[in-house]
């Protein structure tokens, strides 16, 4: 009997979709910085540097962000309930905790939180989101338009999976993007319809780009289905108007597009002259509801002062869509059954925190305020210090939780990562990660502005804002030292 030698799946034969999208953040610096620490471990003192500074990707609890109490109370009470009915509980639970644990477990199928739930979420919890969204924003929700999700990234990947039917569809997105949208819209086989942002402008997004992007796509033979904003801008840090905000409605409007409103750093606002404005209450107050305009928002509790990436909870909110259609997601929905339940809690508490007259609402509101102005003061300082070094300028962190500096670099970098096979960002990148410990992300993970780069000699790094303030105080100065050390390095080159 012979048998077919060849392997039933290679590189070759996978989807090509898959090899086709880029997801930076995760990318090769962060497997780099991985096998560094590997390193370490085996061999202390092996690297200049005490450790690895991870300010590749958002994760505020690994950066050193502590948990909301009230958050782990709950949770800790809901997944364990048998301690409802012991003395000890009210000793070490809040009365608060233990009042919202107790509505929780009540409503959790067979009363228990490793039941499988309804495929939206619980409709108790949904009910907590609608109305937070409500009394937030002045205008009604409806726990049917609710989505309960495992992080914002799988209610991204199902609007997709629902509006993409071929290539022919388009996408638009701004440039710089979160990868995650060019990788969805590869992997669901729709085509991305690139906006530039304006870095001269504060990153702000020009409504002319914007239509000049969507015409062109037209021309090209696509049918453009949906607009993605992210506000506030990750990996660009900034926080739109009301007016610009109110500029895209009527813009979506105008030309039949559903917006993907991705408003997952809507916590994340840390100058005094800009608020965040959720979409959907940008266009109610411009007096347009579901007949008049399609909406998305997407939002999630890994950010913001909650922090909690790991329990990948999120929702969305669908507005505008027939009922026939709205069957049609639950059917997609329902394929993955439910959303985790610690998530599901998680997103009703941040959309239905303590209130004030509440016992636990000051000390809740303290832990919150704590992160805000702490977060504040590292964006103002890795901001500061990126603008202070030699060819590199780096607009002001608004909002979200990331720093995108722009460096100039010398000709003889640039042809020195040509050699190496690398783009010069990445160049950038491998070298501080090498000398300093730092993991950044190369900008060109982020699909940069067409032809900018060459043009001009100029890249982006993204890097977070979220190591803790001592932390961040002590990486400045190895940045700085790598910088200037590099720069004189391949200036002399030149």
């Amino acid at each position: 009997m012979s048998y077919n030698k060849t392997a039933s799946i290679t590189a070759e034969t996978i989807n090509p979709k898959v090899k086709i999208f880029d997801y930076e953040p995760c990318g090769e610096i962060a497997r780099h910085a991985e096998r560094l620490e590997q390193e370490m471990e085996k061999s202390p003192g092996s690297r200049p540097f005490p450790e690895i500074t991870y300010c590749n990707l958002g994760n505020p609890q690994a950066l050193g962000q502590r948990p909301i109490t009230f958050f782990r109370e709950v949770l800790s009470l809901c997944d364990n309930p048998a301690l409802l009915h012991r003395d000890e509980t009210r000793m070490l639970f809040s009365p608060c905790a233990i009042n919202r644990a107790r509505k929780i477990i009540e409503s959790m199928p067979g009363r228990n939180s490793g039941a499988y739930t309804n495929n939206q979420g619980i409709r108790s919890l949904r009910e907590a989101v609608a109305n937070g969204i409500a009394a937030r924003d002045g205008f009604p929700s409806r726990p049917e338009d609710i989505f309960l999700t495992d992080g914002a990234s799988s209610a991204i990947n199902l609007s997709m999976q629902i509006l993409i039917r071929s290539q022919e569809d388009g996408i638009l997105c701004p440039l710089p993007e979160y990868p995650l949208y060019s990788a969805s819209i590869i992997l669901h086989g729709g085509t991305m319809v690139p906006y530039n942002l304006s870095e001269d402008g504060d990153w702000g997004l020009e409504i002319f780009e914007v239509k000049r992007c969507l015409e062109e796509a037209r021309i090209a033979g696509l049918t453009v289905r949906a607009m993605v904003i992210i506000n506030p801008g990750n990996p660009t840090g900034q926080v739109l108007s009301i007016t610009n905000q109110e500029e895209i409605v009527e813009f979506c409007r105008k030309e039949g597009l559903v917006m993907l409103a991705d408003e997952v750093y809507q916590d994340n606002v840390y100058v005094e002259d800009k608020k965040f404005h959720y979409f959907k209450k940008v266009a109610r107050s411009l007096g347009y509801d579901e007949n008049d305009i399609s909406i998305v928002s997407f939002h999630s509790v890994s950010m913001g002062f909650s922090g909690e990436c790991g329990r990948r909870g999120g929702y969305m909110e669908i507005c505008g869509f027939g009922d026939d259609v709205m069957g049609e997601i639950r059917k997609v929905a329902s394929v993955t059954l439910c959303p985790n339940t610690s998530g599901q809690i998680l997103t009703s508490l941040a959309m239905d925190p303590p209130k004030l007259g509440d016992g636990c609402f000051e000390d809740f509101m303290a832990e919150k305020e704590d992160i805000r102005l702490s977060l504040a003061k590292r964006a103002k300082t890795l901001a500061s210090a990126f603008s202070s070094l030699e060819g590199m300028t780096c607009n002001k962190v608004e909002g979200a939780i990331y720093a995108f500096p722009r460096i100039h670099l010398p000709a003889a970098a640039i042809k020195a990562a040509k050699a190496e096979g690398m783009s010069p960002d990445m160049f950038y990148a491998c070298r501080l990660l090498n000398a300093t410990g730092i993991a950044v992300v190369p900008g060109s993970g982020f699909h940069q502005v067409s032809g900018r780069n060459k043009a001009t000699g100029t890249w982006h790094i993204r890097c977070t804002i979220l190591p803790g303030e001592d932390k961040i105080k002590a990486m400045i100065p190895r940045l700085k030292e790598f910088h200037e050390s590099f720069m004189n390095e391949f200036r002399n080159r030149s």
